[in-house]
């Protein structure tokens, strides 16, 4: 690996690193420790999937989800089951 993509990877993993350890220290919903070090977290991927391309014309079996919205995923909130149960009706396996 070239000297670029390896510090490309050394970043990566030193921004996962920074990333667990500001979730496991995060200090309430709204930290903005957790917000840098997931953002942080994102720019080195990408850096790391470029030098991969520029350097081997290889990519990496994960993409980043670049229009995603924080504020319409609650990942705390619970699902409502009546929902789920219709969408499970519309969806029919059967063959006819």
């Amino acid at each position: 690996m070239s000297a670029e993509a390896r510090e490309a990877l050394r970043r990566l993993t030193a921004a996962f690193e920074e990333h667990l350890e500001a979730v496991t220290s995060r200090r309430g919903e709204e930290d903005a420790t957790v917000d840098d070090a997931y953002e942080a977290l994102a720019e080195a991927f990408v850096r790391y999937e470029e030098a991969l391309d520029v350097e081997y014309a290889e990519t990496l079996p994960v993409l980043l989800d670049e229009d995603f919205d924080e504020e319409a995923l609650d990942g705390h909130a619970e699902e409502d089951d009546e929902a789920l149960d219709d969408d499970l009706d519309d969806f029919d396996l059967r063959q006819e």
